[in-house]
């Protein structure tokens, strides 16, 4: 799930240091210590924290919810009508999630959208460890959390800001990206270890409780008084404002249209897993937690080499370079039939997704103003997490006819050609970016602290 440099000022001085000795004043934090900076914010350590905790038991219940569909059903394309079920809400309902981040107190909203989420949780983990669990169940629940989950994108992506303020955006961001994919390799390890020992239900039911943490922390903030959000105009006309917004800034709309493409053609190969576990891999719920956690594994990295960056510079190179390599290695993971091959081949597809998510998350909301944020980050997770589900129908029905490698070949083709109309035409929109950037560091305040932001 962004700011265009971190200057050594803001930093220094939360640090003890004496701003007035020009040593200090102007070095810029070095090692662990710049990569963790947003982490000096109590409120942004709260949230870290609690939703951690939360983002390892989601992960346990995605790995135990494909693989309890999988069980019941042997069925490549139920699999796939499940994945669109629980993320096709995102998509539709973004437009409107975002005039709700807008509009709306953000915090309150995170708190409403995390604690439906793990009713819904525990309302699986009961059917599950009673035994009356049926697909049709697991659908609607996995809708309604879609439902919660596109309300929750924009609302806790634009939080950020509250948590941090404009000067730690860019790295509050990457961390954010970092322990969600930190929980992406812990949890399909633990949910591989429960599904076979106890069963799908108990990891479920850990996801539920995991919610306490997240909301303990959101309850526990200290949070400035919120300046008062945009209430101007209707609803239609705010929609209607962030739709023209996007489609007439060419950054905006190239950055939109590339991670759509990505989200189509490319992130349901996590859908079709199951089937590379037991049917190609000839494994089980052990097998299919460690390829999950080797795409976790690259992301981790890929979160924290965004992290350790001081500024956008160059953030449309890696957009589209990233873009290519997801589209190679996950050429090379589908032709893959060992085990470990296939391990190896995740781990630059994790890598180089994160890049990518995170690049361009981080160029919209340095370019985008801050009364438009919710909206534009709703458009963000409407092409991200909104057409992944469609993209998982299809590749269901894809793999039923000509397997699941294939299926996936065509994603990485598919996505490594939106790679290089997207590096052809940065150059002609590079400029505009440029303008945009600095136009938002000036309305912040503190526009003699930016970068050379020309190649970005």
């Amino acid at each position: 799930m962004h700011q265009t440099e971190i200057m050594a000022e803001a930093v220094s001085s939360t640090q003890g240091r004496d701003t007035k000795d020009p040593k200090h004043k102007h070095q810029p934090p070095r090692g662990l210590r710049a990569t963790l900076r947003a982490l000096r914010h109590r409120n942004f350590q709260l949230f870290f924290s609690g939703q951690l905790i939360s983002l390892i038991g989601t992960w346990m219940q995605n790995i135990a919810q494909d693989w309890l569909v999988y069980r019941l059903t042997g069925s490549s394309l139920l699999l796939g009508v499940v994945g669109f079920a629980g993320q096709i809400p995102v998509f539709l309902l973004a437009p409107v999630a975002g005039i709700v981040a807008d509009r709306f107190n953000r915090h309150r909203t995170v708190i409403a959208t995390q604690s439906t989420s793990m009713v819904l949780a525990l309302l699986l983990a009961g059917l599950t460890l009673t035994h009356v669990v049926r697909v049709w169940e697991i659908m609607v629940l996995a809708s309604l959390l879609g439902v919660a989950t596109a309300f929750d994108i924009p609302a806790r992506q634009t939080f950020l800001i509250d948590m941090v303020g404009r000067e730690d955006l860019f790295n509050a961001i990457a961390l954010n990206s970092a322990m969600f994919n930190s929980a992406r390799i812990i949890g399909p390890a633990i949910a591989g270890v429960l599904v076979a020992s106890i069963g799908e239900g108990w990891c479920f039911f850990s996801n539920g409780v995991s919610y306490i943490a997240v909301i303990t922390g959101l309850l526990l903030m200290r949070l400035p008084k919120a300046a008062a959000l945009e209430h101007t105009g209707s609803p239609i006309e705010n929609m209607i404002e962030g739709f023209r917004f996007a489609r007439h800034t060419t950054p905006v709309r190239a950055l939109l249209m590339l991670i759509g493409l990505v989200s189509l053609a490319v992130t349901p190969y996590s859908v079709l897993m199951p089937i590379f576990a037991g049917r190609i891999l000839h494994g089980d719920a052990r097998q299919l937690g460690m390829l999950m956690g080797a795409t976790g594994i690259g992301a981790v990295m890929g979160s924290l080499s965004l992290a350790s960056r001081r500024g956008v510079q160059g953030l449309g190179r890696w957009v589209w370079g990233a873009a290519a390599g997801l589209g190679l290695s996950l050429i090379l993971f589908s032709f893959s039939r060992h085990l470990w091959l296939s391990i190896a081949a995740l781990v630059p597809v994790g890598f180089c997704l994160m890049i990518q998510m995170g690049s361009t998350n981080t160029l919209l909301q340095v370019m985008v103003p801050n009364r438009l944020r919710g909206r534009v980050m709703a458009l963000y997770s409407m092409m991200f997490v909104g057409m992944a589900p469609i993209g998982a129908l299809l590749a269901g029905v894809m793999a039923a006819r000509i397997g699941a490698p294939h299926t996936v070949a065509i994603g990485g083709f598919a996505c490594l050609i939106g790679a290089i109309i997207f590096a052809r035409r940065l150059p002609s929109f590079r400029g505009e970016a440029r303008d945009l950037i600095r136009e938002q560091e000036m309305i912040a305040g503190d526009p003699t602290t930016s970068v050379p932001v020309s190649r970005a």
